[in-house]
């Protein structure tokens, strides 16, 4: 089966693939997970190594003022929208959940900056369920690789589902970013030494 061998080639590819992200509370991890939207993992390290000394609890965020973690955060880019949504989602967990971040996945999504993607990977990476987080790496390789021919991120989840084995959806998810980062780049992807190239159904292949 074509999905079997690409997950195959992916895990010999990627070995270690992680969450790059570096955190030490699940609350840590929603932040630095809602500060990486347009922003590399690398950047969000460097930011939250400083915003973390600040301030590291839903309470904690609760009372700053957003022009203070705006100036602590302005690096990872759409700084204002995300220190406005840090600071409600914080408010809203402490006044709705107890200081805790839900691990209800719908109750995920009711936070401000929370989409799906952010609650898939708080899942997967915080609460160890399986679960495919679509980012831009996921849906790119995944509609290259041909396991998803979909226009939306939700439209690759549901595709990647019904293909992928359910114990491996958190794996997938980890290998497809890893391969997006670093082989299948959105700009000059590196045909010429990918594993996959066989599979690839990218629309701009040259390389014979």
């Amino acid at each position: 089966m074509t999905t079997q061998k690409i997950i195959d080639t992916l895990e010999k590819t990627y070995p270690t693939a992680k969450c790059e992200l570096n955190y030490t509370t699940v609350f840590e991890l929603l932040v630095a997970v809602i500060l990486s939207a347009q922003c590399t993992d690398k950047r969000v390290n460097e930011v939250t190594k400083t915003l973390f000394r600040v301030a590291n609890t839903p309470l904690q965020f609760s009372k700053m003022e957003q022009a203070e973690l705006e100036k602590l955060i302005y690096s990872c880019g759409f700084y204002r929208n995300k220190a406005k949504n840090i600071i409600s989602a914080s408010k809203a967990i402490v006044n709705e959940y107890n200081g805790q971040v839900p691990e209800d996945f719908s109750a995920l999504l009711t936070l401000p900056g929370v989409g799906r993607k952010t609650a898939n990977v708080m899942s997967a990476e915080a609460f160890k369920k399986q679960a495919i987080a679509v980012d831009t790496h996921v849906f790119r390789t995944a509609n290259r690789l041909g396991l998803a021919k979909a226009k939306t991120p939700f439209e690759v989840e549901k595709q990647l589902r019904e293909i992928i084995p359910g114990d491996k959806y958190t794996r997938m998810h980890h290998l497809l970013i890893f391969h997006g980062r670093y082989t299948c780049k959105s700009q000059n992807p590196d045909c010429k030494n990918c594993n996959l190239y066989d599979w690839c159904v990218y629309e701009n292949k040259k390389i014979k």
